[in-house]
């Protein structure tokens, strides 16, 4: 056991202070060091040693700098919970301020600017003000990041005392990392104030490459994170900046060359040249994939991220795809981030070799794996039109295997195929109806269930395939409901002799024996629909298909920017912007100057919109309203008689509801037809010779918009604004 290690044994208080009282001969303070030493060790495993805070203010007095350091610590910890003890330390830390050791000096101003004591602050304002002009440059260098400490306990009494212009004449020091910390200070300073921003201009921009050769690794990181307080007035000012910047694409630090990039891309919002930026991206490629060399955690790191600026710069990484292929040996998480990237830097011109390594992909062990490797190729199959031939065999092939998981996937990627090219690939449905066994997961069974509503017509024996599925109806989730209660309803408009018994035993479960609301209001609707008016009905669920397309796989332009701002950060794995999950966090937007490009210009303008709809921030104390008496609820009307909206017009089209279940007007139906559904009588005139306007007028929802669910995409939609997904964040 070494020496330090016996020091981890817990000590009783009365004897730690026996020991520190101990005024036998001490040579060099050993004694009290191994005291102090045992203190500490008994802090770190979480015992309470502030029953000794008054022996340990009388230890300030020993000019042993090992010994002042452990003293520190100590006040650090326990300051805060014996504030009324602060008021005795306060002539050793000004003492100390003004020793002739340089360490001592920066020790004793950090050290109050870790203790949250109003006192304190008080206290460490004029030290504070020296020490920013101090002759020692390790003294200024701790000063400037005791400024931004303060500012975090004490915002009003930083300003008052005017600590951020010293901050700023720090930034002219001749010592880099003097420079490095002021840089840091205003930084976090300006991103956690509302009314300090932070603004540089081209001479101070200079200024800080020119101490960038200087300064550590860290040092550096933060000077170049400070040029995006840079705003180019000019091309040629972002252009000579980024070409200053370069050199740090090869640095060896990732933070280093990712905070190179992220300036860089944003340099490239001003410029103009595009000779300039196509080989700025080259640089930016290069350095991109040298991280890719790193661990897998680095990698990550840069997969994350490249998603984001392949998105924003298409020409970086260009025919690097290769880059991407996964190794034997890559973890899942890096394994997912590479397949994304492949997919996305497949063209016309290297599809067969992607789709090549996909289908090679789809062959492994890990499960996960291969499930995105075959959604990867239906993916492509949608986003390049020559190869869906191809990726359609390669699907095939895949199903071929009988793999249940293997299966599942091809058939949720071959629907969106068929959306895509309707009418092409219908021959391989004969295929996929083998399979029917080795569905098991709800996405899956609904694709199937989908492809055979929408072929009704060309399935020979879609009402018995069907028909198997509703045995069990009552039992699936409700993704697969709603796509059985959809198909269903397909294949009575397309075959309705076929279709007559299961239509009635679909919506008769639809509507009294399911809770869920968004089902139980369908089963409504298409009910009421086909009692009224069958015509009308096929209109609406037999409507062409919006295609489908890979532009909603593209983040926003604004917002793709917004997140290009945080490269680097948290913000750019998460892909969310950091005020989603960091509270109090200001968002950043690109700035307006006559260099900004016509690109960034639009993608300017849209974030102004979004800033503008940005809901104040809330207040940390808020008047919570009475509750109302019960004699100022308004009551809603539950009866036909109070309800102006209720209509007992009978459907006029028996033909069709002989077959149907007879309605009973339960109190859940009647608020169902009350607020889902539009009565016959309340219908307003429409031309019958526009059948559009007559399909307007017999949507239940078209009053909400359609935003209650758009039945020609067959899934039900959230109302706008509202976060759908448990777990995820809608970028709002």
């Amino acid at each position: 056991m070494s020496q330090d290690a016996k020091l981890f044994s817990r000590g009783k208080v009365q004897e730690l202070r026996a020991e520190l009282q101990n005024d036998k001969k001490d040579k060099g303070f050993q004694r009290k060091k191994n005291t102090l030493k045992k203190i500490v060790a008994n802090m770190t495993m979480g015992n309470d040693m502030a029953p000794l805070f008054p022996d340990i203010v009388q230890c300030m007095g020993i000019q042993v700098l090992e010994i002042k350091k452990m003293v520190y610590l100590y006040l650090t910890n326990y300051a805060r919970s014996k504030p009324d003890l602060v008021k005795f330390t306060m002539d050793g830390f000004l003492s100390d301020s003004h020793d002739r050791n340089p360490l001592i000096r920066a020790l004793a101003i950090r050290t109050m600017s870790y203790i949250s004591v109003p006192a304190v602050h008080r206290a460490l304002l004029d030290p504070l003000r020296h020490a920013l002009k101090d002759t020692d440059p390790y003294v200024r260098k701790t000063a400037a990041i005791c400024v931004a400490k303060l500012f975090t306990h004490d915002r009003k009494l930083v300003e008052k005392e005017q600590f951020i212009n010293s901050l700023r004449d720090l930034l002219a020091d001749s010592n880099p990392t003097v420079i490095a910390n002021a840089v840091a200070a205003l930084t976090e300073i300006s991103e956690k104030s509302e009314n300090i921003q932070l603004r540089l201009n081209l001479v101070i921009a200079n200024k800080l490459l020119s101490a960038l050769n200087e300064c550590s690794e860290w040092g550096q990181t933060y000077i170049i994170e400070a040029l995006m307080y840079y705003v180019p007035e000019q091309s040629a000012d972002a252009e000579i900046l980024a070409e200053r910047l370069v050199a740090r694409l090869q640095h060896s630090n990732s933070a280093v060359v990712l905070t190179t990039i992220k300036v860089m891309i944003y340099l490239m919002n001003y410029m103009s040249n595009p000779e300039i930026m196509e080989t700025l991206c080259k640089r930016i490629s290069a350095s991109l994939i040298t991280l890719l060399s790193s661990g897998y955690e680095v990698q990550y790191i840069a997969l994350r991220n490249i998603l984001l600026i392949i998105q924003r710069r298409p020409a970086v990484l260009k025919n690097q795809v290769k880059v991407f292929f996964c190794k034997y040996n890559d973890p899942i998480y890096v394994k997912l981030a590479k397949l994304e990237i492949i997919y996305r830097l497949a063209s016309d011109g290297n599809y067969e070799q992607v789709l090549a390594e996909l289908a090679e992909y789809a062959t492994e062990v890990d499960v996960d794996f291969v499930r995105k490797a075959v959604r990867s190729i239906g993916r492509l199959a949608i986003k390049i039109p020559l190869a869906s031939d191809r990726c359609i065999t390669v699907l095939l092939e895949l199903v071929a295997t009988k793999i249940n998981y293997v299966v599942q996937e091809a058939i949720v990627v071959i629907k969106d195929i068929f959306r895509k090219y309707p009418n092409q690939y219908e021959g391989i449905i004969g295929s996929l109806c083998q399979n029917l066994d080795a569905l098991d997961t709800p996405e899956a069974k609904a694709s199937m269930i989908w492809i055979i509503g929408q072929y009704a017509d060309r399935i020979e024996n879609s009402d018995e395939l069907l028909e198997d599925f509703v045995f069990t109806f009552l039992e699936e989730p409700v993704e697969v409901q709603l796509a059985l209660l959809t198909a269903t309803i397909k294949l009575f408009l397309k075959r309705p002799t076929a279709g007559a018994e299961l239509v009635p035993k679909i919506l008769k479960w639809a509507t009294e024996q399911v809770d869920n609301p968004d089902l139980r209001d369908r089963g409504f609707i298409y009910w009421r629909l086909l009692s009224t008016n069958p015509a009308a009905a096929k209109h609406i669920v037999m409507a062409d298909k919006p295609p489908i397309s890979t532009e909603s796989e593209t983040l926003d332009p604004a917002v793709l920017d917004r997140l290009l701002l945080q490269t680097g950060t948290l913000s750019s794995v998460y892909h969310r912007s950091p005020e989603i999950f960091i509270r109090h966090t200001k968002p950043k937007y690109l700035s307006d100057s006559p260099a900004l490009n016509p690109a960034a210009k639009k993608s300017y303008q849209e974030s102004l919109e979004i800033a503008a709809r940005r809901p104040p921030p809330v207040p940390e104390t808020m008047t919570v309203p009475k509750p109302m008496s019960p004699s100022t609820v308004t009551r809603e009307p539950t009866t036909a008689e109070e309800s102006p909206r209720h209509s007992t017009a009978e459907p006029t089209h028996s033909s069709f509801q002989d077959q149907l279940p007879q309605e009973t007007e339960s109190a859940v139906q009647q608020e169902v037809y009350r607020t889902s559904s539009l009565d016959v009588d309340d219908q307003p005139a429409v031309d019958h010779d526009d059948p559009y306007a007559a399909l307007s007028s017999l949507d239940p929802s078209g009053f909400y918009g359609h935003q209650q669910g758009n039945y020609q995409s067959d899934e039900p939609q959230p109302l706008s604004g509202m976060i759908h997904h448990p777990g995820n964040y809608s970028l709002i």
